[in-house]
């Protein structure tokens, strides 16, 4: 049986670029029949925290990537975070020493940094010369003496060919004298990421290892610990990296990149997981709508790309309206209205009072949002009575000779009506028609200018019975006053 992992340092927010890889491991699961299993690599105390490690756990649950065994669900392969395995690694670090294959090394920051520095000088590639291969006991004891805490560091074999059978890139090979002697345990006793996710993987059985491009140095590593201690090496794919519109790495300054932001901006979980999916990997056909349930059957590792994905946030924002469109209007309501709260439109009170009116003005406007957020860039026309022309063409519209007694007549008609509903609105659109004799964009276009400023947007009919009888009335009256 396949078993593949997320295993993620808790040091800050779910990346997209981690969300990815975590879906990947999930789809590929999923197709192959296999089990998915997540794990905290927290062997960075310093960075590491209990709330980054909330916040991925957090965000992969949003977004629907459940697994099948790890942190939070248990499993015979326990514990999950690699802090909490420390006794698990010991032997194995202490079988290294034993074999010859570790060794301790007391060289100092400063030492390191000045062998560093002679590299460079000479043109070369910095690596660890070997100073501490070969101390004797007495050496060990002296060194002690003085107060140095050591590291243990893999002893490289020499001249020896690291070939990497990548699923996504190919052969890979790498030179073992390039590498240098590595430190698989620091000096306060915690084994470094390669070390402890090597015996993690082993242990827990772990059959294919993907993750991103950026690992793919580190392989080389963890494969010579595997062969150090006999372990059958696991298959490895690492997926491209993740670049910005502008083919740089993605930053900052490309946008958002942490998941919980599109949660936060109003995105929708399965159109981020649609558009995930279609970053490096490439489904037969043409269609790009896919739910996960039918990623979970098309996905295939073979069709992963090994040239860089690039982020594209116009498309992200194309999917998600589609998504947003086909969604329960209930749902894009419940999302919609903190962002109209925030904005100033509405009260939590006004909210609870008031949801039938504030789900007709969501229905209205969803067709043109790319995310739930944008609502508030939406909706301005359905607050306040005075009414704000949006631009000279709005202006060019009202200056028209017959506007004022089309508006009379408008405002008389709506006197006259109890209520402003979708079903009436056309029939009062008629009448006004009826009794000026403006027909099409002249009977319609200074209605739509006098009632909310725009010369486009929404179906008027919709308009019209959402800003309701009263409301209508009153910004006639203010367009007559102020702008004619």
């Amino acid at each position: 049986m396949e078993r593949v992992r997320f295993a993620p340092s808790p040091t800050g927010h779910l990346h997209i670029g981690g969300a990815r890889t975590a879906l990947f491991n999930y789809l590929y699961a999923k197709k192959t029949g296999g089990k998915f299993l997540l794990r905290i690599e927290d062997t960075d105390l310093n960075r590491s925290t209990e709330e980054s490690e909330k916040v991925i756990i957090e965000g992969l649950k949003w977004l629907g990537i459940h697994w099948d065994e790890g942190i939070e669900v248990g499993g015979e392969h326990g514990p999950y975070r690699s802090t909490e395995r420390v006794h698990i690694y010991n032997p194995y670090v202490q079988r290294l020493l034993d074999e010859g294959k570790a060794y301790l090394c007391y060289c100092s920051e400063e030492e390191l940094e000045k062998e560093r520095e002679e590299a460079l000088k000479r043109g070369e590639m910095p690596r660890y010369s070997g100073k501490c291969r070969n101390l004797t006991k007495e050496d060990r004891e002296r060194l002690e003496k003085e107060g140095r805490k050591p590291v243990v560091r893999f002893r490289v074999p020499e001249n020896e060919l690291i070939v990497v059978d990548d699923l996504v890139r190919g052969r890979v090979e790498f030179n073992s004298n390039d590498i240098g002697d590595f430190i698989i345990v620091k000096s306060d006793g915690i084994p470094v990421y390669n070390f402890a996710v090597t015996i993690d993987d082993y242990l827990m059985k772990i059959t294919t290892v993907i993750r991103g491009e950026e690992h793919l140095s580190n392989t080389p590593r963890q494969i010579l610990i595997y062969k150090a201690l006999g372990f059958d090496i696991p298959k490895f794919a690492h997926v491209s990296l993740i670049l910005g519109k502008d083919r740089t790495k993605m930053s900052k300054r490309h946008g958002s990149t942490w998941v919980e932001q599109y949660r936060d901006a109003g995105y929708l979980p399965e159109a981020i997981i649609n558009f995930l999916a279609l970053l490096g990997w490439s489904p037969e056909g043409e269609e790009e709508i896919f739910s996960m349930e039918e990623l979970e059957k098309m996905f295939d590792i073979n069709r992963v790309s090994k040239n860089p994905a690039v982020f594209d946030i116009d498309k992200l924002n194309h999917i998600n309206g589609i998504y947003i469109r086909n969604a329960n209007i209930d749902r894009i309501v419940d999302l919609a209205i903190p962002h109209l709260i925030n904005g100033g439109f509405i009260t939590e009170e006004f909210a609870k009072s008031n949801r039938e009116w504030i789900t007709k003005v969501v229905e209205t406007v969803r067709g043109g949002l790319s995310y739930v957020g944008e609502i508030v860039n939406h909706v301005g026309i359905f607050f306040g009575e005075e009414v704000k022309l949006e631009n000279e063409e709005a202006q060019e519209v009202l200056k028209q000779e017959h506007v004022p007694a089309l508006l009379d007549e408008f405002k008389n008609i709506l006197l006259e009506t109890e209520v402003v509903t979708i079903e009436n609105a056309k029939d009062i659109m008629n009448e006004v028609k009826k009794r000026t004799g403006a027909k099409g964009k002249a009977l319609f276009m200074p209605i739509r200018v006098a009632v909310t400023g725009q010369v486009h947007g929404p179906e008027l009919v919709n308009i019209l019975e959402i800003l309701g009888k009263d409301m209508l009335i009153k910004r006639i009256e203010y367009v007559k006053q102020n702008l004619l």
